[in-house]
């Protein structure tokens, strides 16, 4: 399997952020990905890269800052409408990286 590391951010770091890491990790695992997802809100996103790397950003909330690490709008994945969508976009910058 291979393995990425996701930073997933919203409003409050919490609830939502971590429902999106699920839902992640378990369709990129079903597509040969080990996941690790750590949840942040957007104002703990440069403490959260500080201290780790991670392969992509996938957010619920607006990160405006450009940390070099490719975003994803993963609204989708709150809504269950473009699951699919999120995914592929996951996926393209995974198998590029």
């Amino acid at each position: 399997m291979k393995k990425c590391k996701i930073l997933c951010v919203c409003g409050s770091g919490t609830v939502s952020s971590a429902m999106v890491a699920g839902k992640i990790t378990e369709q990129l695992n079903e597509r040969g990905w080990e996941v690790h997802a750590v949840e942040t809100s957007p104002n703990g996103v440069e403490t959260a890269l500080s201290g780790d790397t991670y392969d992509l950003i996938a957010c619920v909330s607006p990160v405006y800052q450009d940390f070099g690490i490719p975003k994803v709008n993963a609204v989708g994945m709150l809504t269950g409408m473009s699951e699919n969508q999120v995914i592929e976009e996951c996926l393209k910058i995974l198998d590029n990286k």
